[in-house]
């Protein structure tokens, strides 16, 4: 069986920064990025918040807060930086320091999480649909959408869905990022197609980020929180704006049939956010 063709959010994303990287990526087969520590952060953090979340709903509150979700972090982000980094002999790319003070501040943040879960995430009246939930829509000839969704949760009274993005950050977002149309198409496109894919009207699914903190302002006045929540705008204006942004990308890159069209594009200039890197590439 052949391999379906794909586009994602992070292609989308890509383009957005940088056409010419996104050929060199998605047309050329080149890897033009590195692992780091964040993004070896990122993928045990997920994947620790995660089982927890697991254990929470599926059994309950007290075996949930009995895992060593620590322990976890540690084991998955070792499993990530020997996959990555030690058997890509990559090894100048993250120093021993570096995972030790990342490790440190997921410990923080895993404690913290666990004493104000419910701020977040309550089991009276919500039910978890699933996590790392799978989208694969057709969008355009033989081309498809492939997402997945970090938690998706159910109202039980309201029968409302609710799509929750985990990300890590150092100390959250700040205005520039939370306007950030690109970052916020990402749950949009997920809402979007997660209509399609489960049948469910789109006006009925919610969408919010948590970002989690791995450091706090020094010498604040008042208590801070290493979750920060936020919700984008996600009625029908926003969701028509992410479309026509999302379809300028697609109109750009593919035929009508899904095949990607032979267009000749240039290194960034200047002016673009992602010329200190473009022109080394």
């Amino acid at each position: 069986m052949s391999k379906i063709k794909q586009v994602s959010y992070s292609q989308y994303s890509l383009w957005k920064s940088c056409p010419y990287q996104w050929k060199l990526r998605y047309v050329d087969g080149i890897k033009t990025s590195e692992p780091s520590i964040h993004t070896i952060f990122g993928t045990a953090m997920h994947e620790a918040l995660q089982l927890y979340l697991q254990c929470m709903y599926n059994f309950t509150i007290k075996d949930a807060d009995e895992i060593d979700i620590n322990d976890l972090l540690r084991r998955k982000m070792k499993e990530v930086y020997t996959k990555e980094i030690v058997e890509t002999k990559k090894l100048d790319l993250i120093s021993r320091d570096d995972m030790v003070e990342f490790y440190q501040q997921g410990e923080e943040i895993l404690d913290w999480f666990k004493k104000k879960r419910n701020q977040y995430f309550s089991k009276k009246g919500w039910s978890l649909v699933g996590v790392e939930d799978k989208l694969v829509i057709p969008i355009r000839g033989e081309l498809h959408f492939l997402g997945y969704l970090d938690v998706v949760m159910k109202d039980e009274i309201s029968n409302k869905i609710k799509i929750i993005d985990l990300k890590t950050a150092t100390m959250g977002w700040n205005k520039y990022q939370k306007a950030d149309d690109v970052k916020s198409d990402q749950i949009l496109l997920y809402k979007e197609y997660y209509s399609q894919q489960h049948n469910v009207p789109v006006e009925n699914i919610t969408v919010e980020f948590l970002i989690f903190k791995r450091k706090l302002y020094e010498n604040f006045d008042f208590p801070q929180k290493r979750v920060q929540r936020h919700v984008p705008a996600n009625g029908t204006p926003s969701m028509n704006r992410m479309r026509m942004r999302f379809n300028e990308f697609l109109d750009a890159c593919y035929d009508k049939d899904g095949t990607i069209k032979d267009v000749t594009y240039e290194k960034c200039v200047g002016k673009c956010k992602a010329y200190t890197k473009c022109k080394t590439l």
